[in-house]
């Protein structure tokens, strides 16, 4: 571990630091849009906008990077996201923040894909395990980081939309000051999505299911916190505990997931969601308990997408995982750019804890349709299925590919 992060770091506090401003400004536009008087759902519209942004740049980054390289993409994306920051606050209009996430979704999503090029590119085949679980630990310790900077000042002036734009534009220069040479951009073809559907229905619903838990997690939680009267303190604990429980769950799942049939595993996590937010939902219970449902949910949702990518790469040949992992993380994507909007309906109709219901509806589906493949079809994996790998929701299908590639011990290139 020592070597990686000599050859490493560089790109590794750039991440972190990016995703400390990543985190921030999406809980702080919660808590601000309450401030400024937007409706639950115009903060649902502004939320969903991001994941539209991801989306679009996962497709158009690639012939980005083509046409005019690595470096050039990834400072003028950070220029775009370090501006846009501050614009948040010069510019309180629902609308125009609906267009700042976009482009602020579109400039993640090719930051993240230029990192994940750069780490694949510095890492060997002994190390690229060992690079990609510190890349995933950099993200979760800049995103939990992000909560507890949201309490240095009010969130009704300027400073907290001020640190991370500088956090962003710091983050750049010990990655473009590196001496580490811009790696060759390797493409990642898509699986067409009937035959994906074909190898894994259950992967393919249930990571359709799991972008809109995620996107609910992420995006809509700080709006439910502001609209359920939390403190600020409060709301960062809120988000901080889902994170702190996605972290602290994938290992435990992700062994047990190695040892027997992942459709059990899928199915009983689903229902521990499930039974969590429905919990939360009808007994609105105090803020500690709700801190521990949160910290649940983040600790089924994040195994929970590993596991699907896993499930259904247990079905294909090492050549085509590329593919489906490209396949997937757009269904995944689609999920996620749709389900704030429903997420803002819900808790409009039948009050601010139509968040927890819309979680519990999306785990409960995901472990109908896992309990419904597991009587109607038998496990066709057999007794030793590939490996389970620590995966973030928003890394590459290449980032995906060598993680599973590093996991299953394979050194093929």
């Amino acid at each position: 571990m020592l070597t990686v992060l000599r050859t490493t770091w560089p790109l590794l506090l750039g991440i972190l630091l990016l995703l400390v401003g990543n985190g921030m400004q999406g809980t702080l536009l919660g808590i601000r849009g309450g401030i400024e008087g937007f409706s639950t759902f115009q903060m649902s519209i502004v939320m969903s906008g991001y994941f539209v942004g991801f989306l679009f740049g996962s497709q158009m980054t690639p012939i980005m990077i083509r046409r005019v390289g690595h470096v050039r993409v990834f400072a003028a994306l950070g220029s775009l996201i370090s501006a846009i920051l501050i614009l948040y606050a010069a510019i309180p209009d629902w609308l125009a923040w609906t267009l700042m996430r976009m482009i602020m979704g579109f400039c993640f999503s090719g930051v993240y894909i230029t990192a994940e090029s750069w780490l694949n590119a510095s890492s060997t085949n002994e190390t690229r395990g060992q690079a990609l679980s510190a890349y995933m630990i950099a993200q979760m310790v800049g995103i939990i980081t992000a909560q507890i900077l949201i309490n240095v000042d009010d969130p009704a002036g300027y400073m907290l939309f001020v640190i991370p734009s500088v956090l962003v534009s710091l983050a750049f220069t010990p990655i473009l000051l590196s001496v580490a040479p811009a790696p060759a951009f390797a493409e990642v073809k898509r699986l067409n999505f009937r035959k994906l559907y074909e190898v894994s229905p259950l992967g393919v619903v249930g990571m359709f299911l799991m972008g809109g838990v995620f996107s609910a997690l992420f995006g809509m939680a700080s709006v439910w916190g502001t609209r359920a009267g939390l403190t600020v303190p409060q709301i960062s604990v809120f988000v901080g505990a889902i994170y702190v429980g996605g972290l602290v769950a994938q290992y435990p799942i992700g062994w047990a997931s190695d040892r027997m049939d992942r459709r059990k595993i899928i199915f009983a996590v689903s229902v521990v969601g499930a039974l969590a937010m429905f919990a939360a939902f009808v007994f609105s219970p105090g803020f500690f308990m709700l801190s521990v449902l949160g910290a649940i949910a983040g600790g089924v949702a994040n195994p929970l997408y590993s596991l699907l990518i896993a499930y259904t790469n247990d079905y294909l040949d090492k050549d085509d995982m590329a593919a489906a992992s490209g396949g997937l993380l757009f269904v995944n994507g689609v999920g996620a750019m749709i389900s704030p909007p429903i997420t803002g309906w819900l808790m409009e109709m039948v009050g601010t804890d139509g968040f927890f219901l819309f979680l519990a509806l999306n785990f409960g589906m995901g472990a109908a349709y896992a309990l419904y493949r597991m009587l109607r079809y038998p496990n066709r994996v057999g007794q030793f299925p590939g490996a389970y790998a620590v995966i973030s929701p928003s890394a590459s299908a290449l980032a995906v590919d060598k993680a599973l590639r590093a996991a299953d011990g394979d050194q093929r290139e």
